[in-house]
Order: C-alpha cells, then structure tokens, then sequence
C-alpha cells in the first residue's frame, strides 16, 4: 500500500510480483537471501506499475512551495496507520520516491535510473514530499490534541 493508492492497484502490484516470483523461481540462488530477493521483486513490481500509470496521475507544480517546520515529535505522537495514510494521499510521484529513498533507502541516483528521471528531479520530489508529509501530520496531530481536549 505503500506504492499504490489504491486496495484493488496494491492487490494487483502483489498479482504481478508473486507472477515473476513463480516465473523467475530458477534465478533464485540458495545462498543468498530469499528475503532480500522477494522484497527486490516486489519493489520492482511496484515500480513497473507506477511506470505504467504514470500518465494517469495528475502532476503538480512544485515550483512555489516553501519547506514547513514541524516539531520533532509528531510522529511518536501519532499511529502508523495515520502515517501510512498520509503517505498514500501523496501525489504518486511524490509517493514513490519518498517511498524508494526514506522506506526502502535506495540512493537518488539508483532512483533516477530506475524512474527515468533525473537525480535533481528525485531530490526535489523528496523534498516536496517530505513537505506535504509534515504538513498532513501536523494537521492530524493538531485534530488529535483537539479531540483528546
């Protein structure tokens, strides 16, 4: 659910990953990790489905947004799912690289390349994210401190 914005589009990045995995069951070597290797075909798979709906997204000027401060204990003070949330309601271009650099900690060159983009355009979408993100949360902690009074 991280990669995707949607149940049935999260079930079908899953679909598509299990497919290669019972596909590509030979390319699997005993010594090394069958973990590493699952979770580098799933990621894989969720890249490839964000290539292919690309387009569909609708794609935002980032170009005016400012970064906003947020106190550093905004997320002890709220679930994972809220988080988890607030990462899926992320523009999906923003999503996938904050998903890429921040979750899985690939670098901003390996995401380039594996995005087509280029180095600077990742950064940018990191740092956009990282924004929106901080916003969302402050947002949910402020109806939090409101609800509990």
């Amino acid at each position: 659910m991280r990669y995707t914005r949607t149940q049935d589009e999260a079930l079908e990045v899953v679909n598509d990953g299990f497919c290669k995995i019972m596909t590509h069951a030979g390319d699997y070597s005993p010594g090394t990790s069958f973990k590493a290797w699952l979770r580098r075909i799933m990621i894989n798979s969720s890249i490839d489905n964000f290539r292919r709906n690309e387009k569909h997204y609708d794609h935002v000027d980032i170009s005016f947004i400012k970064a906003e401060q947020v106190t550093p204990d905004v997320l002890s003070n709220l679930s994972t799912e809220v988080i988890l949330q607030a990462i899926q309601r992320l523009p999906p271009s923003y999503q996938i690289v904050f998903n890429l650099y921040a979750i899985e900690g690939y670098q901003h060159s390996e995401i380039a390349q594996k995005l087509n983009i280029s180095e600077g355009t990742s950064k940018s979408n990191l740092s956009v994210a990282r924004s929106k993100l901080k916003k969302a949360l402050s947002l949910e902690l402020e109806k939090k401190t409101e609800q509990n009074g």
